[in-house]
Formats: structure tokens, sequence, C-alpha cells
């Protein structure tokens, strides 16, 4: 279960004592939004570890065994040397109470990170092990594959799944600013998604990032068969291949999906910079 998901099941043993980063000066651990649940026995969420965390997680539990009277309180911590931590900075902290799921949807309105939306083509080992790295992180997936009886039960949350034949006709609906990960079974599938994908950047342009799986040579034959099929060098300059950031060694899938995450992350932060 992610974080929201084990607090919505701790609020079923009762009431929660949330911390939430309201503002920062200098350097801290984690910046405003960053949160954790605290209840007698349990912590959920994180806002940085450390000395700061305990004394975040102390005060929480001291006003739960108070009977976390009032609805909220702030606190100013020092990252200095009454914490141990050499951040140097200061972390404002507000605890407030959380005693019911009409509560913590209002929480989760205010807390909950934007999702970015990522369209994934191809529910191969790649694409599993992407899902699954992917499930904690600020996105939401729009996975498509022309097999049937690929896709998990249950899907993850923040995935949607669909069955699309022929598989790039569901490039028209995508949501606009998708993230575009290519990994179908087939190069001839992959061929056909990343020219449906062009066409839509050429006519909407709102797909800033396409990728597509595969080594040197795959990405030379794809290059040469987008010039026949009549894409410009400035058109295709647009593909990511190989996708993943650079330097993380091995193949195996789950290292691949690290890879591949860590780079939607950056694609993330410049996309929500730009807004």
């Amino acid at each position: 279960m992610n974080d929201w998901e084990c607090l919505h099941a701790a609020l079923a043993q009762g009431p929660v004592c949330l911390v939430e980063v309201t503002a920062i000066q200098g350097s801290a651990p984690r910046g405003p939004g960053a949160w954790m649940a605290v209840q007698e026995n349990a912590l959920i969420g994180t806002i940085g570890g450390g000395h700061l965390e305990w004394e975040a997680t102390r005060l929480a539990r001291e006003w739960v065994q108070q009977g976390l009277q009032g609805h909220s309180r702030t606190h100013r911590l020092a990252l200095g040397p009454s914490l141990g931590q050499c951040c140097g900075g200061a972390v404002d902290i507000r605890l407030s109470v959380v005693a019911h799921q009409a509560a913590l949807e209002a929480v989760a309105a205010r807390l909950q990170q934007v999702r970015v939306p990522v369209a994934l083509f191809g529910a191969g080992h790649v694409g599993h092990a992407l899902v699954r790295v992917l499930q904690p992180l600020p996105f939401t997936v729009h996975w498509v594959d022309s097999r049937d009886g690929v896709f998990p039960s249950p899907v993850p949350a923040h995935v949607f799944c669909e069955h699309s034949s022929p598989v790039q006709d569901a490039v028209r609906d995508l949501p606009a600013h998708s993230l575009v990960l290519v990994m179908s079974f087939s190069h001839a599938e992959d061929l056909d998604v990343v020219c449906a994908c062009l066409r839509r950047q050429r006519t909407q342009g709102d797909m800033p990032f396409l990728g597509l799986i595969g080594s040197a040579t795959k990405w030379a034959v794809f290059q040469r068969r987008l010039l026949e099929r009549g894409f410009t060098q400035a058109e295709i300059a647009h593909i990511t291949c190989p996708i993943g950031v650079a330097g993380v060694p091995g193949k195996e899938p789950e290292v691949i999906a690290i890879a591949v995450a860590a780079q939607l992350l950056q694609q993330r932060q410049q996309q929500l910079s730009s807004c």
C-alpha cells in the first residue's frame, strides 16, 4: 500500500495527528507539502528523517496522548545544534487532527502532489516493472497493449489499462502533455506508435517527451524508416532512444525501470517548472 492507503487504513483504528511541513528557511530535508501521520504505535510517511522527524513525532505523540485537544498547532524546529543536524535551516510544521475519512479527503486535496500523465505502450517485463516502480510516484499511467490477458489483476492505483488494436489508435485520445514511452512486444508496433505520436506532435505539439526502448542498432533502423515515412530530422530528434538516465548499468527489467522512472521525474520537474 502507498502512504495514502496506509493512512486510510490507520483511520479505521482511530484519529491520527497529521504533521505537515508548511514552510522552510535555509536548508532542510524536505520542502513544504511533505507530511507524515502519527498514531500511538504507527508512523506513516516522512518529513525527512533524522532528529527533525524524531522531534516532530515526539510532539505529535504527546498531542495524541493528550487527546488531540484543539484542531491544529504550529511549531518551528531549528536544524542546528539543538537537533543535531547540520542543515542549518529551520522547518515550520503544523500538527492537526484527522479523525474521519471526510477530513482525509480534504487533506489529500491539499497535500497530494500534482500527477503528470504517462502513456506506456507495452505490457511486457519492463512495462510491468516500470508500473511497479511508478506506483508510489506522482504519475498517472495510461497503459496500452494490443494483446489480451497481459495486464495485472488487480490494476494498481492511478493506472488505467487499455486494450487497443491497432495499438496506435490509442495515441489519439491520450491526455495532453503525456510523457510517452514505447516498449511493445513488436518493433512493427513500436514504429506504428512512434509515427502516430510524431503526427500528433506535428499537429498539436502536446507531447513533451517521446521515449523509445531499444539498442543503438534498433534506433538506427528506426531513424531510416521514419525518414522513409516522411518525417523530418527535426521531428525525429524529438524521440529519446535509448530511454533511461545514463550511467545505470544492467539490462534487467527492474534496472531499466528505475533508470526510466528517474528520467520521468526529471521530465516532470521540467514540465512543472514551465507552468
